[in-house]
Order: structure tokens, then C-alpha cells, then sequence
């Protein structure tokens, strides 16, 4: 087995490190995509898009929830968040209501038809699952090495921003 080479080999081969296909960030745009068009086609006879089906899908697990915790789990902030949460009102299948208890939050509820369309999505991960070609232990290895990548995304993130907070 050869080593991979590192970028600072050459300039020559410091070029390749340019290259659109060598760049895991566009490998993972791309196929964000093609999930996204085989998401858009599935959704459709639920009359969902992506980003509301995953709305439903945290609502589905979680039950009623505020903005700010829907949005934890989803890792959108409120300005993303909150037009998605309107249309699936207008739609009729969440309620927004501010609490009681402090009125700066709002509490996302499924509805009646907001309850019943998971029984509907139920075919949803199925589909997915067909479509991407791979066995359901391939599946779980792939999300699970998302998963660490994200941490280690995250917490390279956060160390970058603690970085340039020291430089200032």
C-alpha cells in the first residue's frame, strides 16, 4: 500500500489537492443533492419538503418541542427554522403555541393530521434505503462515519474560532 501524499509534496502536486474531485466537502454537496432530488420525488405524495419531512420526523420522535429545542436537534437557527414551521402550519400539521410559562417561547405540537402523516412516512426510509444501492449494514457504517466526521468537524470548527478569538 502506498502512502497518500500530503499537499505540501510538490507544487505540481500540491495542484491536485485543488482539484474539484479531490475535495471530500464537494463529494458530500453532491450527494446531499442526489438525496435531495430522490427526497423531492418520495415527499411529494406527502406533500413534504426535505426540510419539513425532517421537522416531522423530530416531532414524530421528540413529541412537542420549543423552536429553540427543534432547532437543536435539527441544527438550524430560528430564522431558517421558523418559515419551515410555518408552512407545516398553514399545511395543518403542527400548531404554534407560546407558553405559558414564558412567553418569549413557542412550543411546536403536531396536529391530528400531523400524527397520522407518519404512519404515511413510514415507507419514506425504505425508499431512501433502496435508492442509495447499499445493504442496511452499509448504511449504519456510512451514518456512523458521518457522524464521527461531524464531530470532528465540530470540534475543529470550535478550535479554529477559539484560534482567531486569541489572534484578535
Amino acid at each position: 500500500m502506498t502512502a497518500s501524499p500530503t499537499p505540501q509534496t510538490s507544487a505540481a502536486a500540491g495542484s491536485d489537492w485543488l482539484r474539484l474531485d479531490r475535495q471530500i466537502c464537494f463529494s458530500l454537496h453532491a450527494a446531499s443533492r442526489a438525496f435531495n432530488g430522490v427526497y423531492r420525488v418520495i415527499l411529494k405524495d406527502l406533500g413534504l419538503t426535505y426540510p419539513q419531512y425532517l421537522v416531522m420526523l423530530v416531532l414524530w420522535e421528540h413529541g412537542d418541542l420549543p423552536v429553540k429545542k427543534l432547532g437543536e436537534h435539527l441544527r438550524l437557527d430560528s430564522g431558517t427554522l421558523s418559515p419551515l414551521v410555518k408552512r407545516l402550519e398553514v399545511a395543518g400539521l403542527v400548531r404554534r403555541e407560546r407558553s405559558a410559562r414564558d412567553e418569549r417561547s413557542v412550543q411546536v405540537r403536531l396536529t391530528e393530521e400531523g400524527g397520522a402523516l407518519r404512519e404515511r412516512a413510514l415507507e419514506v426510509p425504505r425508499r431512501i434505503a433502496a435508492a442509495t444501492g447499499f445493504d442496511l449494514a452499509e448504511i449504519g457504517e456510512l451514518r456512523e462515519r458521518l457522524d464521527r466526521l461531524t464531530l470532528a468537524l465540530d470540534a475543529a470548527a470550535s478550535a479554529e474560532a477559539a484560534e482567531a478569538a486569541d489572534v484578535r
